[in-house]
């Protein structure tokens, strides 16, 4: 049985999610980040999801986000699923968009964990030697002066996008400070700070960046030079201080366990079976007793 995933009310997560292949297919331009940009607001508004920051690169993104109400898969499947079909019609392809397995969800259990990976997040064009600057980043990017500072308007696309069907011809998106921060400054100065430092690491090591006119020259169906990392850990937690890092492992692997317990309980046909706090798809999907739902 493969491993279920913890959904926790409140949980504040990295998210990545990469293209099939490695390939460039949300590789910057207008259509690109109208269509991101759009169903990340109609997506955050429906699953009432908070997001603090986001990078869409070439062949991923990165998101740092707040969920509430313990709704982050239905969040990410809508996402993925209306960018994946949208930008596929576009490239007049029917391969599949994603690569194949689930997403990542990396929980950031503290708060200068989560200004750390926000700061991860915008320093990735950087990092990956495509410009000096994430400012400069043609593709969508969320700039730390937008946290809290007001809406980002994102209207429906011409493309694809019913205009008589369901979904609003406008949403917006508010950029809004994780838990645990006093204020939206707070948390945009400890972002900043954050920015910087990996910022003049990565020009401080790479010194030369391809440019912007050269990633909006790239192919889609194009792949980085570099192999990629197989069989590379997938990291359930991160966080700088190890004692918290193991607390949450901990209680991870003692969710696993109880789910284990209560899921040969249930093929057991006994009756009065309660899954553990953070039970996501049989709750969902077949209404399963559940710790903390009513």
């Amino acid at each position: 049985m493969t491993a279920p995933r913890q959904v926790l009310r409140d949980a504040t997560v990295l998210v990545t999610r990469r293209c099939a292949r490695r390939e460039f297919l949300l590789r910057p331009g207008r259509l690109t980040n109208e269509v991101f940009l759009y169903v990340l607001a109609v997506a955050a508004r429906r699953h009432d999801v908070l997001v603090h920051a986001f990078v869409v690169m070439s062949n991923h993104y990165h998101l740092v986000v707040t969920d509430p109400s313990a709704r982050l898969p239905a969040f990410v499947q809508f996402l993925n699923c209306m960018v994946g079909r949208a930008l596929n019609a576009a490239l007049h392809r029917d391969d599949a968009f994603w690569e194949s397995g689930s997403f990542s969800a990396v929980t950031l259990p503290m708060p200068a964990d989560a200004a750390d990976k926000a700061a991860y997040t915008l320093a990735n064009p950087v990092a990956a030697g495509l410009v000096e600057r994430g400012d400069q980043w043609p593709g969508l990017w969320s700039a730390p002066a937008q946290l809290g500072s007001g809406c980002i308007d994102a209207r429906r696309p011409d493309h694809f996008f019913d205009p008589d069907g369901n979904l609003p011809e406008k949403e917006v998106l508010e950029l809004k400070p994780p838990p645990g921060f006093a204020s939206a400054e707070a948390f945009r100065e400890a972002v900043e700070a954050g920015l910087v430092e990996r910022e003049s690491a990565a020009r401080r090591t790479l010194r030369r960046f391809l440019g912007v006119a050269k990633v909006l020259a790239q192919r889609v169906t194009a792949r980085p030079a570099e192999a990629s990392q197989r069989r590379a850990l997938r990291p359930r937690v991160a966080s700088r201080d190890k004692l918290m890092r193991m607390e949450v492992l901990g209680r991870l692997m003692a969710f696993l366990d109880d789910y284990r317990k209560a899921w040969a309980a249930r093929r057991g046909r006994k009756k009065g079976v309660v899954f553990p706090e953070g039970t996501y798809q049989l709750r969902v999907e077949h209404g399963v007793a559940c710790v903390g739902y009513g």
